[in-house]
């Protein structure tokens, strides 16, 4: 069979993707040797009938930039429908299954029963073809949120869409206009040819590799010695620093609302409009970096969450984060909403104006950034030392590799309790300024009290290398929120750090973590695993388990090379980033390589809970667990 084929095999292939989940059918498709047009959507909601809302799931032909190809939509579109719902309604949402294989819907963010979280084979079976499953809860919150596809490869192909939950409260910002602006990549390879590809050829989407001049340009500004040790250590360690996405620009196309950057998704303003946009990134696999040229935008909510209100010129979002921004476009003149994928090589695009019809300028592409030694975790002051070995290499993580000054291991570490002392807040929670309001915004400040952070110091790794299942360890991480990360360094525009982030009014539960949890994120890339702890979830099914009604915290070790957005379904986690009883919560944490970050858990959700990398391949591939909560 052809992989790339889109008609027969690819309906075979769906039909194994629902029953044994996208890996195992990839697997089963391509022999283990063989690894060395919807309407495009968005704009409109989707009226209640009562409280009930009725969703169909469907194979649905897809024209993009004139190409079609077999998409799994939600009601016909790409993305789905605005699902709008409102805080304290009883919600009933029936999902009619028209595939020939089980689906599912998760409703990614939202507090509710465990069966009704919509992941197959932890919380339900999921709905089978000609069905219809009917999701009934309470809704707990408001704020942006999104929903899509549990199984196989589905959220690959469309299966997604924004969901809006209307407060009971008024909201602390006023708006006139409100636009959802769903981010997403497209590839017309199947799901399974994607996987095939990174199983045979790790960097087979990499077509921005350092050359023979570049190494040449790179002794001219470094010196023959430096620039040899940097190529040498990479090579030993089998991994490229230009390798920031798995799947490039080169394969995706990056839709903004469904439309290409030649479709030009526009939203219209009046000069002096208020304008709210709701940024979901629903990329299967990329990090966007978003920022829109000649406006400043006012962050005020973070994963559906009201944070104190923070002026920033770009955003970095990873794959399932939302943040909700107000800008206040003054100039009668079209403004380009810019969202460039974090290695460079491609962008979503679309419009501010105050007419149809017209487009802004697309911003100068900025050149692809490098991963550095740095990055790794390595220890730079002994690989400057003359004939050292390449550090952080697994034959140096016995307990005999050099420590560096000021390094705590991890059985050393000191304990560092969150602060529960109030942040210096001009305005008090319910009158935060912004645009919209009456008095300037506070810039921010990102420099909260990172001693306060656990992990702020850097740790050294312990001697467990986590086995075949991790390529290389970082050999010191530390707490990175306060880095805008790779790329973004040393850029003159304010971009938005997850020190920034304060939520709006204290939690409810400000209790000491009662116990630490510490997971290391793995992976292998040559052989395309990807872990927890170097085991793939078919290695260790056992979950992790939490005591219903404790506060726990995760910390989370990423020895990658690689950011990592990781989900936790159910509960929240509270980003532990020194802003004391001012916490902000999330539902997706980005972790960056070599970062030691942390998370506080109220476990007050009994059942079984999926947590997992949120690149889909990264999950489909092992880095997926279930956290159970009981008494």
């Amino acid at each position: 069979m052809d992989i790339h084929d889109h008609s027969v095999t690819r309906r075979v292939f769906l039909q194994r993707a629902g029953a044994l989940g996208l890996l195992a059918a990839v697997e089963h498709l391509v022999p283990s040797s063989a690894w060395a047009s919807a309407t495009n959507g968005a704009a409109h909601s989707l009226p209640l009938s009562g409280t009930v809302i009725d969703l169909t799931i469907a194979e649905t032909p897809f024209r993009l930039d004139g190409r079609t190809a077999p998409a799994i939509t939600i009601n016909g579109t790409i993305p789905g429908p605005v699902i709008r719902l409102k805080e304290g309604q009883q919600a009933t949402l029936r999902v009619t299954n028209r595939l020939e294989e089980i689906t599912s819907i998760h409703w990614h963010g939202l507090l509710l029963p465990p069966d009704m979280d919509g992941v197959p084979g932890v919380s339900f079976g999921g709905i089978k073809p000609g069905t219809t499953f009917t999701y009934q809860f309470p809704v707990r919150q408001s704020g942006t949120y999104w929903c899509h596809s549990h199984s196989g490869g589905q959220e690959l192909l469309g299966m997604y869409a924004p969901m809006i939950i209307d407060p009971v409260e008024p909201e602390p910002f006023r708006y006139e206009r409100d636009y959802v602006v769903m981010l997403s990549d497209w590839s017309f390879e199947s799901p399974e040819a994607l996987l095939a590809h990174l199983k045979k050829l790790p960097g087979y989407y990499n077509f921005q590799k350092r050359a023979a001049r570049e190494f040449f340009s790179d002794v001219a500004r470094s010196g023959w010695l430096p620039t040899l040790r940097d190529y040498l250590s990479w090579d030993r360690m089998r991994m490229d620093p230009t390798d920031f996405a798995d799947v490039t620009g080169y394969t995706y196309t990056y839709l903004m609302n469904g439309l290409s950057p030649t479709g030009n998704w526009t939203g219209l303003f009046r000069p002096g409009d208020r304008v709210r946009l709701r940024f979901i990134v629903a990329a299967a696999m990329s990090f966007l970096d978003v920022r829109i040229p000649g406006l400043t935008m006012t962050v005020v909510q973070a994963d559906g969450q009201n944070v104190q209100p923070v002026v920033v010129d770009e955003i970095r979002m990873g794959p399932a984060e939302t943040y909700d921004v107000i800008v206040e476009p003054v100039e009668d003149r079209a403004y380009t909403i810019f969202a460039e994928t974090m290695d460079r090589s491609g962008y979503a695009r679309g419009t501010l104006a105050p007419q149809a019809g017209m487009s802004g300028e697309i911003p100068a592409r900025r050149p692809r950034p490098l991963r550095t030694m740095e990055d790794m975790g390595m220890n730079m002051a002994g690989m400057a030392m003359e004939g050292m070995d390449m550090p952080g290499m697994k034959q140096n993580l016995n307990g005999s590799g050099m420590k560096m000054p000021g390094l705590a291991t991890a059985g050393d570490r000191p304990s560092r309790k969150p602060s529960n002392d109030n942040p210096h807040m001009e305005h008090g929670p319910g009158m935060q300024p912004m645009p919209g309001m009456q008095d300037t915004p506070d810039m921010g400040t990102g420099d909260q009290d990172r001693s306060k952070m656990p992990g702020a110091e850097p740790v050294k790794h312990g001697p467990d290398d986590h086995g075949t299942g991790n390529q290389v360890v970082a050999e010191y991480s530390q707490n990175r929120m306060g880095e805008p990360g790779r790329g973004l360094e040393g850029s003159a525009r304010r971009v938005l750090l997850y020190t920034d982030l304060k939520s709006l009014a204290p939690y409810p539960d400000q209790r000491e973590p009662e116990r630490e949890i510490e997971l290391h994120l793995t992976g292998q890339m040559e052989r395309y695993m990807w872990s927890f702890d170097g085991k793939k979830y078919s290695d260790e099914k056992a979950p992790i388990r939490f005591r219903y009604g404790e506060r726990v915290r995760l910390t989370f070790v990423n020895d990658t090379m690689m950011e990592h957005p990781l989900h936790l379904h159910g509960m929240w986690m509270h980003l532990e980033n020194g802003a004391g009883a001012y916490l902000p919560r999330k539902h997706t944490v980005i972790v960056k390589p070599a970062e030691r970050l942390s998370v506080a858990i109220s476990a007050d959700a009994s059942g079984r809970w999926a947590f997992h990398c949120h690149l889909l391949l990264h999950m489909e591939a092992g880095m997926f667990r279930v956290v159970e909560v009981s008494e």
